[in-house]
């Protein structure tokens, strides 16, 4: 058996792996290579991270790094060949190291017991759940003097209180905030909302994104590990577009109170739109924020997040 690294045309090969070796899977989805070349074509993309395990030169299993992510995905190999799953996987969390990853983490479906036990089997451990969220905007409470409240867009001045107010939920160290917030290709730095104090301070800060080529809420499977754009919590990751997505980062003491002057004002903006269902998304380590969505939101599903130290 022989480990080697990607080459053009292993797009094809690794759908079609995938596809027989996980379609048993509840919840499957089957891909396709134009769904792989999405990934490999994509910004940051490492070809020397994605391993892929032969055997008389044939493929018979293959496992991602996305070093930049620090994301580490499944060895899928064929059946009767599932001892190849041990060299792939150790051929990724090696890479990871070379990388100078500290840890690595996997994301996948809670009802995909042989794939998670694999992972716990390795040193993994849960970290956190991401709880999928929905409410419809008929639902929502209505703020008396809307106008009044002390909200408007980001500036960049304001980055340092974002990361401060982000601390534990935010992904990016704050000299990356700047890129993410006023360079992103998927969202404006206008749908980023800030409240302010009486000192112009930010207190609260919230996104709403919408968008009628975005994904509806309310038909996308909620148990899919699937990160979506815009939830504090996701930065640098890969992540779905769902169209009437809000998010939102406070101090524990202040979280319902900004939270909902926050969603207030997005959806007012977001639902003269297309949007009829609103979408979040939250980090369960993170009480205060899942304290808002569970009182203003329905969930509607989550998905664990596995991590290693390495």
């Amino acid at each position: 058996m022989n480990i080697r690294t990607f080459k053009p045309g292993d797009e094809a090969i690794q759908a079609a792996l995938f596809n027989v070796t996980a379609f048993s899977l509840p919840g499957f989805k089957a891909t396709t290579a134009d769904d792989v070349k999405k990934r490999t074509r994509g910004r940051g993309f490492d070809p020397d991270a994605r391993f892929y395990a032969e055997d008389g030169g044939q493929v018979i299993g293959y496992c991602v790094l996305e070093p930049e992510q620090g994301r580490i995905g499944f060895p899928w190999c064929k059946k009767g060949h599932e001892a190849a799953a041990a060299p792939l996987f150790a051929a990724a969390l090696s890479a990871a190291r070379a990388r100078g990853l500290t840890s690595v983490f996997a994301a996948y479906r809670r009802d995909w017991q042989p794939v998670l036990q694999f992972f716990a089997d390795q040193g993994f451990a849960v970290a956190r759940e991401f709880i999928n969220y929905w409410a419809d905007p008929v639902d929502l409470p209505t703020l008396v003097n809307r106008s009044k409240l002390p909200i408007n867009r980001l500036r960049r001045e304001d980055l340092p209180a974002v990361a401060a107010l982000g601390t534990g939920v935010i992904r990016l160290p704050p000299d990356k905030l700047e890129s993410y917030f006023f360079a992103n290709p998927y969202f404006p730095a206008e749908a980023v909302l800030v409240l302010r104090g009486a000192d112009d301070a930010p207190t609260a800060v919230g996104i709403g994104l919408e968008s009628g080529t975005y994904a509806d809420v309310k038909r996308i499977d909620p148990l899919a590990p699937c990160f979506r754009l815009g939830a504090f919590g996701t930065e640098g990751l890969n992540a779905k577009r769902v169209n009437g997505m809000f998010s939102f980062v406070a101090a524990p003491h202040q979280a319902l109170t900004a939270g909902l002057a926050l969603l207030s004002e997005a959806s007012q903006e977001m639902t003269d739109g297309t949007v009829n269902a609103l979408a979040a998304q939250c980090p369960s380590d993170v009480p205060h924020l899942v304290g808002f969505y569970t009182r203003y939101f329905k969930e509607h599903g989550r998905f664990p997040v596995l991590e290693k130290q390495l």
